[in-house]
């Protein structure tokens, strides 16, 4: 694509010592790659996290300060059908069955978003060009906050260390109005696909039918049923997404725009330094894979590292398979980045943000 490629030869063999190690995990302890009933127990606590609040805020009136709280928990579980869902089903990594990933991954729609879309931006652009200026879309935040030394520097950039965090809750309420319709007319046009290259006119039907559905419960329902003010409802719909958006827009962040993570450039041929596998360790940082409750609701994305390597394992099995990955790259002396925290990785990126705001020739 746009003639990036990566080399192709691991002189190392770090890929296959490693794919052959993971699959005798898998193997020797008679599992499978994909979800199990720890991830599927998960999937009902999510979704009931998401989807019991609005059932309460439709049939029983509260005190204001109620409906907020009912709001925000609404976001985090939006979030959480997100992170541990939507997101491995799309990856085809929820069951071995391809109905059930179909269904699951189909959850998107009720959290304002498109499954062509986002296998698209997720699957195709940010897993293979990952960090890749004007590739990976993940690290485009337009011209407002500078993620990459790459893009554009602006005066603004000065102060993004103060107002991007501010800016992170915006990212499912910007799906739900403008960036589904602005990224499939970009990707339609490209002929971008995640597999077979689709119908334009049915995508463009899914997405119009869709989102009529999708403000149809979350904005016309409440309004038709809540006795409260249509301003009120629009408000709390706001509170729910800015809840959300800050949640998967601080995960993603600490796994790519961190000091210890790469930006790297292809050379004037268009080829990468690595293979595809080992670029995956240089742009990819976990944290806090020792904490059991950001285990739990992140949904993986925490062990970012070994998620980029192997996409189609559900995440239920990362922790384990993060030992096997941690001392092979030990061994290939390669990286393994990581930091002990969230809180540690969360700092570490509003410094990097602060780098990357700085006058380049300054910095």
């Amino acid at each position: 694509m746009q003639g990036i490629k990566f080399v192709t030869r691991d002189k190392t063999n770090f890929i296959k010592t490693l794919n052959k190690r993971v699959n005798n995990y898998f193997k020797e302890n008679n599992i499978k790659k994909t979800g199990n009933w720890k991830l599927y127990t998960k999937a009902i606590i999510m979704f009931s996290l998401f989807l019991i609040p609005l059932v309460v805020l439709l049939t029983i009136q509260l005190p204001w300060w109620a409906m907020i709280l009912m709001t925000i928990t609404i976001g985090i579980g939006m979030a959480g059908v997100g992170m541990n869902i939507m997101h491995d089903a799309n990856h085809e990594s929820f069951s071995s069955k391809k109905w059930v990933n179909s269904i699951m991954g189909s959850s998107i729609y009720i959290l304002a978003g498109n499954v062509y879309n986002w296998k698209v931006q997720h699957n195709v652009l940010h897993h293979t060009y990952t960090n890749i200026q004007g590739m990976d879309e993940d690290i485009d935040a337009g011209r407002i906050i500078r993620f990459s030394k790459h893009s554009k520097w602006l005066q603004i950039h000065k102060f993004q260390k103060y107002y991007s965090i501010f800016l992170y809750g915006l990212l499912t309420i910007n799906w739900a109005i403008t960036t589904d319709f602005k990224q499939m007319n970009s990707y339609l046009k490209r002929k971008l696909s995640y597999g077979k290259f689709p119908n334009p006119a049915k995508e463009w039907s899914v997405l119009v039918i869709t989102k009529i559905l999708y403000y149809s419960i979350w904005l016309v329902l409440p309004i038709m049923v809540m006795d409260i003010a249509w301003w009120k409802i629009l408000i709390g719909f706001f509170i729910m997404h800015y809840t959300a958006g800050m949640i998967l827009s601080v995960v993603f962040q600490l796994a790519h725009v961190m000091p210890n993570t790469d930006m790297p450039q292809p050379n004037e041929e268009g080829l990468m330094e690595h293979t595809w596998a080992i670029h995956q360790l240089y742009t990819t940082s976990n944290f806090a894979i020792n904490n059991k409750i950001v285990n739990f609701f992140t949904g993986g994305l925490n062990h970012q590292v070994e998620h980029h390597i192997f996409p189609h394992i559900s995440h239920v099995h990362y922790k384990k398979l993060s030992e096997i990955v941690k001392n092979t790259t030990k061994e290939f002396n390669l990286p393994y980045n990581e930091y002990r925290t969230m809180m540690g990785a969360f700092i570490d990126h509003f410094k990097q943000l602060d780098k990357l705001g700085k006058h380049p020739e300054i910095a």
